[in-house]
């Protein structure tokens, strides 16, 4: 079997040699390239440090752990604020703006942070239960057994599937439906995943 050529994650075709010229510049720095999401991903020790792609207005490198550089030319960016938690995102609308020692430079943080094992601990979501749910699962003990017996991920998909629902006839369609599931131990979209 023939090896696939690495191409550039480019969503309008429009920077080619600006995302040659990246990958040029961080293939020197001993990071293995592999293909994600359809586009280069460059790791370290399997743990992903950065990627490179293509937007309409923009191409850009993106720092997985971004959040840890210093970032003292203050060129990063938050591309999902609120959402994205480390990530960060190096612009760039042209070629010209290219400079192989500022890449190199903040392309070995990244790798300085990876090794150093710097890492975001998600924030734990706090199960919620609608006040309907409750009273279900307070009038039925083995219901609420059961529903104990679920991961808080798991619990949190049955408060929202019956929480995002206003009227009472939808939120006891919708019970009907889970109160089985719930005492056969089986999750919302188990039969999903």
């Amino acid at each position: 079997m023939a090896e696939q050529k690495k191409t550039a994650w480019d969503k309008s075709s429009k920077w080619p040699q600006e995302l040659d010229k990246l990958k040029a510049i961080i293939n020197t720095t001993g990071l293995v390239e592999t293909t994600k999401w359809g586009g280069p991903v460059y790791t370290y020790n399997g743990k992903n440090v950065l990627g490179i792609g293509g937007f309409t207005h923009f191409f850009t490198i993106w720092f997985f752990k971004g959040v840890f550089l210093k970032d003292e030319a203050g060129i990063l960016v938050n591309a999902n604020e609120g959402n994205t938690k480390g990530l960060r995102q190096w612009r760039f609308t042209s070629i010209d703006e290219i400079d192989e020692k500022s890449i190199l430079t903040y392309v070995h943080e990244a790798i300085a942070v990876e090794k150093a094992g710097l890492a975001i601990t998600p924030d734990k979501k706090e199960t919620i239960i609608p006040e309907y749910l409750a009273a279900q699962l307070d009038a039925d003990p083995d219901l609420k057994n059961a529903f104990e017996g679920f991961t808080p991920f798991k619990q949190r998909e049955f408060c929202e599937y019956i929480a995002e629902v206003k009227q009472d006839k939808t939120k006891n369609t919708r019970f009907e439906k889970i109160r089985p599931l719930i005492l056969q131990g089986k999750g919302l979209n188990d039969k999903y995943r």
